[in-house]
């Protein structure tokens, strides 16, 4: 499967992928402006930290669009000369900032992805937790941890009551019998009803929340961080903020809030 690729399909089932007129992501009157603001301050610490040790630095971002760094573009222009950002993705998207940005196809869950390469950080922004079942997320979080001396990744904290893609509350919860039924029937969230079957199963299919407890076992190098929101908490951030290289093999992992099933069917990049 390439990366993101069920993502990016299933996003265009979204209500013209999203169905209000605004972009919140970069409005910010926005809750998911906010929130991806609040993230980027320790994105940008990162790579201070990185700026302060080498004078090129170089990112990769699994799975990122030249959008969703738009939230630190005062920043970016600033160490313009010495940033560079490489964008992974299932395929090559057009690039408005050529010296900043490249954008390369991909897939992110493959063990040869950019074999050879060390990047000064990996960053991902809510991606794992669409790359597929749990091993296809292990190959994730191990790519993560080869490509980036530093890494960051965030994604939805699984026990938190509203899921942010279906914007139903306890909707993680449910069988996925009953998911894929709801989403046949009913709008939800960014996704207008899909009759088709085939459809809705592979929407569900790659919308899969983590744990912290599994966040953990994907990423045992790392620091954690919870995102609160209402006193609960939201997201997980996963962090390796010094340069130490260690064992790329995380434990087995053990799902305890998913399936364990993992005979999805991969495509070629």
């Amino acid at each position: 499967m390439s990366i993101v690729l069920k993502r990016k399909a299933a996003e265009n089932h979204a209500d013209a992928t999203v169905t209000a007129l605004r972009d919140p992501y970069r409005d910010p009157a926005s809750r998911e402006f906010r929130f991806r603001q609040a993230r980027f301050r320790l994105v940008r610490e990162m790579i201070e930290a990185a700026l302060t040790e080498r004078n090129q630095v170089r990112i990769i971002d699994l799975g990122g669009t030249e959008k969703y760094w738009e939230i630190g573009r005062d920043f970016l222009d600033a160490h313009r000369d010495r940033l560079h950002i490489t964008l992974v993705n299932p395929e090559v998207f057009p690039i408005r900032d050529r010296a900043l940005f490249t954008s390369l196809k991909g897939d992110a869950t493959a063990s040869d992805l950019m074999m050879g390469e060390t990047f000064d950080i990996a960053h991902s922004n809510s991606v794992i937790e669409h790359v597929g079942w749990m091993n296809d997320m292990a190959r994730f979080a191990d790519n993560m941890r080869r490509l980036g001396n530093r890494y960051y990744m965030q994604t939805p904290n699984y026990w938190f009551p509203l899921e942010p893609h279906f914007r139903f509350p306890g909707f993680q919860y449910l069988p996925g019998s009953i998911r894929i039924a709801m989403l046949q029937r009913v709008k939800l969230g960014f996704f207008r009803p899909l009759p088709s079957y085939s459809e809705a199963k592979d929407v569900i299919d790659h919308h899969r929340l983590l744990s912290m407890r599994q966040v953990r076992r994907l990423f045992p190098d790392a620091q954690f961080e919870y995102e609160w929101v209402y006193g609960l908490p939201k997201s997980i951030m996963a962090m390796r903020h010094h340069p130490v290289r260690h064992s790329l093999s995380a434990p087995p992992i053990l799902p305890d809030d998913l399936e364990e099933t993992a005979n999805a069917t991969r495509q070629p990049a």
